[in-house]
């Protein structure tokens, strides 16, 4: 599948989403939501690809949504326009492959919503983030709901309601993003994360990613029923055993996948 607004590559077992409208800001307008959705999920289903990176072509990673699409809609049209520019939150939550964001520049509204629909989050030591849809009149309830998860009431109140920017180590310090490093080495961090992560079984990754989504909504109680039945799933299968095996006999495993 071709696409217009992203540019889509592999190196080696990484995938490598390019958010691509750098005269715009990498601004989400409606055809590059669903190309993102659709990039996604191509590289979720492509068997070479183990690990998603998404990072944004130009001077910043995404200021939000392109608000040239805003004027004119009925309240029917509106909910038409919102739904692809949040469906990202699912769409990386169900696919089987870890995603990372690449944050440089600004990570604003609802590119800091992709930040936070991330699995995982490496950010420049000069970028920043905000939610700052209030200033011109509406919310970022969208990119709220996955932060609000670590944030706490409080903070995720103010990122809410205050609009104001945070830097890269507040970022960092409340849980947003994962590391915070110099800008002239962001992509050689985040391809270092990466590689840690396809050095691990790739069956515990994805059974590990589908836990962690399905047990965040859960009760308390029902989320070690869920836990019992995910380890029982893991410990029957051939990665498991390889796992054990090259321990036992201090070798590096060798992942089947299986």
């Amino acid at each position: 599948m071709s696409f217009d607004t992203i540019l889509i590559e592999k190196k080696g077992q990484i995938g490598l989403i390019t958010l691509n409208r750098p005269q715009k800001f990498n601004t989400f307008n409606t055809q590059l939501a669903e190309e993102l959705n659709a990039a996604l999920r191509q590289l979720d289903e492509d068997p070479e690809a183990r690990i998603v990176i998404i990072k944004g072509a130009g001077k910043v990673f995404s200021t939000g949504i392109d608000v040239s699409e805003f004027h004119g809609k009925t309240a029917s049209e509106y909910h038409r326009w919102l739904t692809p520019m949040d469906q990202m939150h699912l769409t990386i939550a169900s696919m089987k492959k870890p995603v990372i964001a690449m944050v440089h520049g600004y990570a604003v509204a609802n590119g800091a919503g992709l930040v936070a629909a991330a699995d995982f989050a490496i950010m420049a030591e000069d970028a920043k983030l905000g939610t700052t849809a209030i200033n011109v009149g509406l919310l970022c309830t969208g990119p709220i709901i996955p932060m609000s998860y670590g944030l706490g009431k409080k903070k995720a109140l103010e990122m809410l309601l205050s609009g104001e920017m945070i830097d890269a180590k507040e970022a960092e310090r409340l849980g947003l993003v994962n590391k915070v490093v110099p800008a002239e080495r962001l992509e050689e961090e985040t391809f270092a994360f990466a590689q840690k992560l396809t050095s691990k079984s790739p069956v515990a990754i994805q059974m590990g990613k589908n836990f962690y989504y399905q047990m965040i909504d859960m009760p308390y109680r029902q989320r070690f029923v869920l836990n019992a039945e995910i380890m029982t799933r893991l410990c029957t299968t051939e990665d498991a055993s390889e796992g054990i095996n090259a321990f036992i006999e201090k070798r590096k495993p060798i992942w089947k996948g299986k």
